[in-house]
């Protein structure tokens, strides 16, 4: 049976659902990277798929649940590991963001049905950005499955980042795959061989639409040159099992002494007198500090003992903080109320020694984790565990820079903590506030050995392209690695290790188009995607009142007869 045969048989529909999946799966991170190539026609079997059930004229259901099929297999082939954690997160997690899906993919049905197929498949791009963007900015934001994140292994095609954000990405590969199914099968309602058009002329499109942001990238990339000073930072990766040893009441809980013990042994057995920077990942001191007397813990002196041992040394480390309020009036929307402490806060920190005796900074994690750290007052009683902090953390509006204290003061880091890491336009923040480094504190041991935290470090490489900014990368259990301004990962460690990574990165001062400007494809997509829907419903409405005229006459007749 051939492809275009598929469609039209009575297992046709279910086969294209499970064949878009699977092509979506193999070409995503972190199979091989030129395998990300298939991602530019991994939607053609979707594409066939709607058009066949719309020329048998099925119903707006039907092509509604073969539309959600597909999308919660794509979602459960990629994402299945956010159950290591805990199987209600994990089911949740694939259920209801492929239930998001179904908007921008039902959307598109809607408008070529009542606008035609031409603005029909112009609009499925500018559905589905507009709905990414949504997705980057709302309470259950979930972007993980942003399509422009599926090329962050094959980081040579896609250099062009700089200027679009990894939703240029998402662009490029819808433009491909309708261009590709339009060659293959016709954008029209009518059959394929209704107007037969020459190979050449019909392949034209896709294969520019291919070729040429490729050959674009390779000639950005060959020619970019990394910029800025040089500096020695260290990355520590502690290996502390974030299930059974990392928090007290866990079956082989590691006192909190210990941990930072470790931590201590495994920066002295990497460093040298160039080292300026060391990272520790997220939550490394883990037991809750208050803010207001942070230099009274014992755990706090320790660390500025083993700094005063080595002059020029400053330390970024991820901690769990408490910051309390004077009254009810100023207190946050996430504080918390007991009778002993009054109004308080939690926070996924990070915490900057600019040096033994320097004042110590405090960065809270803005980006929550939806249902885990960041829940919305109206379900707080409904949250679900995908690893972290259950409950409702606080949160800051601004992103802080950490200014290193030494001479030389172009080492400017960005404090990024885990879930942040994959937002392109919260991270130009810190740039445009100053940062020429991106150090990223992370714990993803909550996914065990899949592909759940190597994802997690490939989505970082679109941050360096994005900047044109070095990456530090500090895992708990892994992996933690450095990334150059080109998103070429440079020296990585192994996964459940105890180790540690040094290595010179450069200090890039210069903003690229994307931080200059910000997102400009998203906000642009939705006021599109906005235009669109209110154009649609506008002829929708004008062709029953066209239609109106004729019932008169109609009704006329009849009762004559």
């Amino acid at each position: 049976m051939s492809f275009k045969e598929i469609g039209n048989s009575t297992w046709g529909p279910a086969g294209l659902a499970l064949l878009t999946a699977a092509v979506l799966w193999v070409g995503w991170p972190v199979h091989a990277a030129p395998l990300a190539l298939l991602l530019l026609v991994a939607w053609v079997p979707y594409l066939r798929l709607e058009q066949v059930l719309v020329r048998q004229r099925s119903s707006g259901w039907k092509v509604f649940r073969y539309t959600y099929l597909t999308l919660v297999l794509w979602n459960l082939f990629v994402t299945y590991w956010v159950s290591y954690s805990t199987l209600g997160g994990g089911v949740t997690a694939v259920v209801l963001n492929s239930l998001l899906m179904c908007l921008p993919t039902m959307a598109f049905y809607h408008t070529k049905r009542l606008a035609g197929p031409r603005l029909g498949y112009v609009s499925l791009p500018i559905y589905w950005l507009a709905f990414e963007q949504l997705h980057l900015h709302w309470d259950f934001t979930w972007p993980w499955l942003t399509l422009g994140n599926g090329f962050a292994q094959a980081n040579q095609l896609i250099q062009w980042y700089e200027y679009t954000g990894f939703l240029g990405g998402s662009l490029w590969m819808w433009v491909v795959n309708i261009l590709v199914f339009g060659a293959l099968f016709g954008l029209g309602t009518t059959p394929e061989n209704a107007a037969p058009v020459a190979p050449l002329r019909r392949w034209l499109a896709p294969v520019l639409a291919t070729l040429l942001p490729i050959g674009l990238s390779f000639l950005i990339g060959a020619t970019y040159q990394e910029k800025g000073k040089s500096a020695e930072v260290l990355v520590i990766q502690p290996n502390v099992d974030p299930f059974q040893e990392k928090f007290e009441g866990t079956v082989n809980f590691i006192s909190y002494d210990e941990q930072l013990s470790r931590l201590i042994r495994l920066t002295e057995q990497q460093m040298t007198a160039q080292t300026r920077l060391v990272l520790w990942p997220e939550t490394a001191l883990d037991e809750p500090y208050w803010e207001s007397n942070f230099e009274t813990y014992p755990k706090v002196q320790r660390v500025r003992q083993f700094l005063a041992g080595h002059p020029g040394l400053e330390l970024v480390t991820g901690v769990t903080s408490v910051l309390a309020y004077p009254n009810k009036e100023t207190a946050s929307t996430t504080a918390r109320f007991r009778d002993d402490l009054g109004y308080y806060d939690f926070f996924n920190t990070a915490v900057h020694f600019p040096s033994a005796t320097g004042k110590a900074e405090f960065y809270h994690k803005s980006r929550l984790v939806p249902g885990v750290e960041g829940v919305p007052n109206w379900v707080k009683a409904a949250t679900i565990d995908l690893g972290g902090n259950a409950g409702g953390l606080g949160s800051q509006a601004e992103r802080t820079v950490y200014r290193m204290a030494a001479a030389d003061s172009t080492l400017r880091v960005a404090p990024v903590i885990c879930y942040e890491s994959i937002y392109g336009d919260f991270v130009n923040e810190y740039i445009r506030n100053g940062a020429t480094l991106i150090g990223i504190i992370t714990n993803d041991g909550w996914w065990s050995d899949s592909p759940g935290h190597q994802q997690h470090l490939q989505y970082a490489t679109l941050r360096a392209i994005e900047t044109r900014r070095d990456i530090a990368r500090s895992a708990n259990t892994g992996i933690s690695a450095f990334i150059n301004q080109k998103g070429e990962i440079m020296t990585q460690t192994g996964w459940w290790i105890q180790t540690g990574r040094r290595y010179s990165v450069r200090l890039n001062e210069e903003l690229t188009f994307y931080v200059r400007h910000g997102e400009l494809l998203g906000p642009a997509m939705q006021v599109l995607a906005v235009l669109l829907l209110l154009g649609t419903m506008i002829r929708s409405v004008n062709r029953r009142f066209a239609a109106k005229p004729d019932e008169a006459p109609q009704a006329a007749v009849a009762r004559m007869s």
